[in-house]
């Protein structure tokens, strides 16, 4: 394993890019959930399933492809993953019903939990000295792509419809041809002799509790990020807004989650990731329920608030585990955004049949309280920074 003494910018450019790309794509589906329903009637226990098994595949999918991804060098998970969403969500368009909508959805879901252990593991590679912001920079490729994304699609299917999604591949196709030449090849950490747990065992370590500790945190995280993510675009909608103000709506959502992942990255490579951790979660409950009870313009300000508190730490928590476990980089990466990720929200078919109970405003209110809940395992982790 090689790691750079200096930040590699032209490498750290392509694996943001291959992360912008892939979420762009797969940010397609929520925000047009309003139009789907109006086109097929879905229920929203329907769209709360289609979410669910979107983050299902990103559970089962991730800790294998992060597994193989520390075995061996090769960017097929990287190449064929990112074909696949750029391919099957814009397909999704042409779906004529609820099935053949899950299908193309899940499709583009399975390619992007195979690319994103392996080029999440690569980072630190490249990185330099400031593994916490150079994570940051990355997961920005990820969280700008879902600011952007939702403004594009509802713009695009508004104008031109939802059958006319498959021509916005061609974007995604040219960028494949440039990343095949500009991403290398990933480093294996010499585990091809063990078993899928032995490796696991063997890139946790001695810090596997402390690891533990992080992902609960982070499960919890994308269970309050993945409903309202998944929820939002229907309930503004419903409440009377466009479907161009919910893609809005959604986007600075997302968008103000790149400017806080930044801040937090930064702040963490000088005073450690617990403090960072700590006050974002503290933040967020206030934060959500204030957003839910806001009304009219101030709306775009409270998402873009929320947006912040939410995915402030989601880069902090991958770097945070990868420095206690450096052999497993993107094994703990699968753990900390594919397991946690996909987790958090297979609970969405749950959201959305409480919401079908009672409303979607009801339940999302609810779910602000879970932040606080984080507080004391927060308290637990160890007091560490990016090496």
């Amino acid at each position: 394993m090689t790691r750079h003494a200096k930040a590699d910018i032209r490498v750290l450019f392509a694996l943001t890019l291959v992360h912008f790309t892939g979420d762009f794509y797969s940010s397609f589906t929520s925000p047009l959930f309003p139009l789907f329903v109006e086109k097929m009637g879905l229920s929203l226990t329907q769209v709360g399933l289609i979410a669910g098994v979107n983050r299902f595949l990103a559970f089962i999918v991730q800790p294998m492809a992060g597994y193989y991804s520390d075995r061996y060098q090769t960017r097929l998970f990287i190449m064929t993953g990112l074909l696949m969403p750029v391919v099957f969500i814009p397909i999704s368009g042409i779906a004529t019903g609820f099935w053949t909508l899950l299908l193309f959805v899940a499709l583009g879901s399975v390619g992007s939990s195979m690319f994103h252990p392996s080029v999440t593991g690569m980072v630190p590679l490249y990185s330099g000295g400031n593994a916490g912001f150079s994570m940051s920079v990355f997961n920005t490729g990820g969280t700008l792509a879902f600011g952007v994304g939702p403004l594009f699609i509802t713009w695009y299917a508004v104008r031109y419809g939802l059958s006319a999604l498959p021509a916005t591949m061609v974007f995604g196709l040219a960028v494949l041809v440039y990343l095949f030449f500009a991403v290398p090849r990933p480093q294996s950490e010499g585990m091809r002799h063990l078993g899928f747990f032995g490796a696991v065992r063997e890139s946790l370590g001695d810090a596997w509790k402390s690891i533990a500790l992080i992902w609960v945190v982070m499960f919890l995280r994308a269970l309050v990020g993945q409903s309202f993510m998944t929820f939002m675009p229907v309930l503004y909608v419903q409440k009377g807004f466009s479907i161009v103000s919910a893609g809005v709506i959604f986007s600075l959502f997302t968008m103000a989650g790149t400017a806080s992942g930044l801040l937090a990255g930064h702040i963490s490579d000088r005073i450690g990731f617990k403090p960072v951790f700590f006050f974002s979660h503290a933040a967020m409950a206030p934060i959500l329920y204030l957003f839910l009870k806001l009304e009219g313009g101030w709306v775009y300000l409270g998402a873009a608030l929320a947006g912040a508190s939410v995915l402030a730490s989601l880069p902090i928590g991958v770097v945070m585990a990868q420095t206690l476990a450096p052999r497993g980089r993107s094994m703990v990466a699968s753990l900390m955004m594919g397991f946690a990720f996909g987790l958090g929200g297979m609970l969405s078919p749950l959201v959305g049949k409480l919401a079908d109970l009672t409303s979607i405003q009801t339940v999302l209110t609810g779910i602000t309280v879970i932040p606080l809940v984080t507080l004391p395992i927060i308290a637990c982790f160890p007091g560490i920074k990016s090496r």
